[in-house]
């Protein structure tokens, strides 16, 4: 089983979604951890457009990235946003994969338009969802990812 950790700057909204898409797609085959460099709480908008593809991260917590140092070995450390990658401590996992890619943050869209929003958080979940499923397919499985 790998372990998976999925860090963003405040453990709101895209490692959130990340970390959803990852425990779906991986099923029995990955333990995933989401975490940021602060906590924010997770976003009740990352929650309803994760409901709307039919995954719930509801039960989900906010953590903070040290509580899982020196505690699991991880064998992948994924940043979803430059800050994170830039700005994060020293995880102390010498035989981790790490990778990086810079996802939109929806929650920091500029408008009240509610159809706007919504549709910043659905375009960030479609490319985060995509990754994921390339990610599990290279990674962990060798079957096919619907």
């Amino acid at each position: 089983m790998k372990n998976i950790l999925v860090l963003c700057t405040g453990n709101s909204c895209r490692s959130q979604i990340a970390h959803g898409y990852l425990a779906h797609f991986a099923a029995n085959k990955a333990n995933v951890y989401s975490a940021g460099i602060e906590t924010h709480g997770v976003n009740p908008r990352a929650v309803a457009i994760m409901i709307q593809d039919g995954i719930d991260i509801a039960r989900h917590t906010s953590n903070h990235v040290d509580e899982y140092l020196g505690k699991v070995d991880f064998d992948f450390i994924i940043t979803v946003c430059d800050h994170a990658n830039e700005n994060c401590p020293f995880i102390p996992a010498p035989n981790a994969v790490r990778l990086h890619r810079n996802f939109s943050d929806p929650s920091k869209l500029k408008t009240k338009d509610e159809q706007e929003i919504h549709e910043a958080f659905q375009a960030t979940r479609e490319e985060i969802k995509a990754y994921c499923k390339v990610f599990v397919r290279g990674h962990l499985l060798t079957e096919e990812v619907s």
